[in-house]
């Protein structure tokens, strides 16, 4: 017998199902999962709700959802290049350059250093005005600036000097006298551009880009010529009414993973065959100046990770006092008893010797970004002279793939933390190192591409929250972890039936997009969540 002063539980098929609607202002998706679980609390307390109940409790619900990020502007090239097909090409997406991150060291001097050049380019008389030349970060770059050299990297933009040429002494100079004056020379005017003239200004705002920048050249209080640029990702940039250069037309056009395998299929060709008459047609090069390059960047790769094995023990610059090991981890690792312990000790160690590279802001190459440069170059010495000793050949193959999965992920996602938290750099980095392994090893295009979804769902999720601003605390075993998931990636795709994996890699991708949009912007380069406030440094 029922008790007669409870009403009876409702079925699902009890309550109204009328259609709900997303009040102005709140997001469709979040107001849509929050009513569901305001109506499933319903039904299991027993208390039925109308639709419009249900409503206004999913709306205060989702109203209370911090805000996830800065929107990215519709005007960016980076936005607009998702529209088409992908037109990327090596030497712009793999750069040498200054660690410890492409985003906030790289970008930042590109961009100061195209600022002195448009200076050179004024008529003298305003030349001869020209007291000085004022830089203001904006948003992420302003928030983990510090930590990530961005001011050092930006003066040494603006006295002219180049992220693939500059001196990591010099860098580091700054660093330990701070207070150093440099001139700047524009025409026959010079003045004094000091750190002091690198300004971090506000990290909240409604601004174009998460990375957002403006340089000035000032004579006294008026500006002669000013500028506003965006740090977009792997040491990529953009500026207020950017144009991108013109181009060749792909010969084989693709925007997914799966149109790419549809050519191969068509043609009979391997991804790497493609990605090689891509590169072509897109630059003009020839195949043998795509190749000159490749053995520049795999050349450079393996010094990095050379470099960083011979480093002693020391600590790294910054408040966390962080010391390095990889030196001493591979030294263990290689005495192993046991080979496959061994092997995964060795990879581990020449990833966290990249990466301790790029923290100490020496030069690395953005594979795709700074924070991850230990990745690929670890991959790339297993691969080679640290490991099995494929042919160079095998090594351009694989390089040329990898930066295929690269492409598809800026494409369709990002590569920014900014953006997209640390799944858009250790996770992308992972993807390109399964799918490099993969095609170094003559795995056909299926296999290239399990190789990579895998790695790359694996990392979904992951964010970015460096400890004091720095690229420490977690990015350097992260890069250890990345370069370990992406050779197990390899080893699950190799070894399946590849038509039976169930998630393909436009799918993850996808969802690495839709992550990235709606993750908090606390966990997005800005120390604001995670380790960055649950570590405390004495």
């Amino acid at each position: 017998m029922k008790p007669s002063n409870r009403e009876e539980t409702p079925s699902p098929s009890d309550l109204e199902m009328e259609p709900l609607e997303a009040p102005p202002g709140v997001d469709r998706r979040t107001f849509l999962m929050r009513s569901a679980v305001v109506g499933s609390a319903a039904v299991i307390s027993g208390r039925v709700l109308s639709a419009e109940e249900q409503a206004k409790g999913a709306a205060k619900s989702a109203a209370t959802v911090a805000p996830a990020s800065v929107r990215l502007s519709p005007d960016l090239q980076v936005v607009k290049n998702a529209k088409g097909p992908v037109m990327t090409t090596v030497d712009e997406f793999y750069k040498v350059g200054p660690g410890p991150s492409s985003s906030h060291t790289i970008g930042p001097m590109r961009i100061t250093y195209d600022f002195y050049q448009r200076c050179t380019k004024l008529p003298a008389d305003q030349l001869a005005k020209a007291t000085g030349i004022k830089v203001n970060l904006f948003g992420s770059l302003s928030a983990t600036g510090k930590g990530h050299g961005t001011e050092r990297a930006a003066l040494a933009g603006i006295i002219g000097k180049e992220p693939a040429t500059v001196e990591p002494a010099f860098l580091d100079g700054l660093a330990a006298k701070p207070d150093q004056v440099f001139p700047v020379k524009l025409g026959g005017k010079t003045f004094d551009a000091s750190l002091k003239d690198v300004i971090y200004d506000a990290t909240k705002g409604d601004f174009p880009h998460a990375n957002t920048m403006t340089c000035k050249l000032m004579a006294g209080d008026t500006v002669l010529l000013e500028q506003e640029y965006y740090s977009v990702g792997g040491g990529f940039i953009e500026w207020k009414g950017y144009q991108p250069p013109k181009k060749g037309a792909p010969k084989y056009p693709y925007a997914t993973m799966k149109e790419l395998q549809a050519h191969a299929d068509k043609n009979n060709l391997t991804l790497a065959q493609l990605a090689m008459a891509n590169e072509m047609a897109v630059s003009g090069k020839s195949e043998a100046d795509v190749n000159a390059f490749l053995d520049k960047i795999s050349t450079a790769m393996v010094n990095i990770v050379k470099s960083g094995l011979e480093m002693p023990v020391g600590t790294l610059p910054g408040p966390i006092k962080l010391k390095t090991k990889a030196g001493e981890v591979y030294k263990r690792a290689v005495d192993d008893k046991f080979e496959a312990q061994r092997g995964l000790g060795v990879v581990s160690a020449y990833a966290l010797a990249g990466s301790e590279e790029n923290a100490r802001g020496h030069l690395v190459v953005t594979a795709p970004t700074g924070g991850s440069a230990g990745v690929l170059p670890a991959l790339v010495y297993a691969l080679g002279e640290g490991g099995r000793k494929l042919p160079q050949e095998k090594i351009r193959e694989g390089l040329l793939v990898g930066a295929v999965v690269g492409y598809l992920c800026k494409h369709n996602a990002t590569l920014a933390a900014a953006e997209g938290g640390c799944q858009a750099e250790i996770g992308v980095a992972s993807a390109m190192g399964a799918a490099m392994v993969a095609q170094a090893h003559d795995f056909p295009h299926q296999v290239v591409a399990n190789a990579a979804e895998s790695s790359l769902e694996h990392h979904l999720g992951m964010t970015c929250d460096p400890v004091a601003g720095f690229v420490q605390i977690p990015c350097i075993e992260r890069c250890a972890f990345g370069a370990v998931k992406a050779w197990t990636g390899f080893m699950i795709a190799s070894n399946e039936i590849p038509a039976d994996r169930r998630v393909d890699f436009d799918t993850t991708v996808n969802a690495m997009a839709l992550t990235a949009k709606e993750m908090n912007s606390k966990y997005k380069e800005t120390s604001e969540g995670g380790l960055a406030v649950s570590v405390v440094l004495c």
